[in-house]
């Protein structure tokens, strides 16, 4: 079995090492056990200078509608989910509280854009350790508070072929 990337073809065995992720072979085995804990994509990430500059775009533009928008101070972001009709996958809009934040710099190191891809997991803490114990690097050592009190985890860019991975656990209103 391969996959089509482009006018490569990579076969199956090989597309943690053709992406430049790390995987030790322990792991591999882990991973089959992520499946059980990865619900779907919860949301992507934008990072934007002015957040009601964004939000009015995407409305405007894409006919979506804010669905929770709030401060962050522990993540340093001032942020919206926006959603399309009955879709469960949102857009998250995160712009910085101060220029030295993580989407601060994110923003000055390579301007506005994607910054992050989330799966929606059942266990943020169980999903974090097979990913651990696939030889990749989480960002914390234990989840934190993300929207709307979710907990959450990222898996770093440099393991998953540069793409920041979140993890995150819904919590219940």
């Amino acid at each position: 079995m391969s996959a089509r990337v482009g006018s490569a073809t990579i076969p199956a065995t090989n597309h943690a090492e053709v992406l430049g992720v790390r995987m030790s072979t322990e792991g591999q085995g882990a991973v089959a056990r992520l499946g059980s804990l990865i619900i779907g994509i919860d949301h992507v990430g934008v990072a934007v200078r002015d957040l009601d500059v964004a939000i009015a775009f995407y409305v405007d533009n894409f006919g979506m509608q804010v669905r929770h928008q709030e401060t962050n101070e522990d993540q340093g972001v001032n942020e919206a989910m926006l959603g399309v009709g009955d879709s469960v996958t949102e857009l998250q809009l995160l712009a910085p509280l101060a220029p030295e934040s993580p989407i601060g710099r994110f923003i000055e190191r390579t301007g506005e854009g994607i910054q992050q891809m989330a799966y929606r997991v059942t266990d943020v803490e169980a999903a974090s350790d097979v990913l651990r114990s696939a030889g990749l690097r989480m960002l914390y050592d234990t989840p934190r508070r993300g929207t709307a009190g979710a907990r959450i985890n990222f898996v770093h860019p440099k393991d998953c072929g540069g793409v920041l991975v979140e993890l995150i656990e819904r919590v219940e209103p």
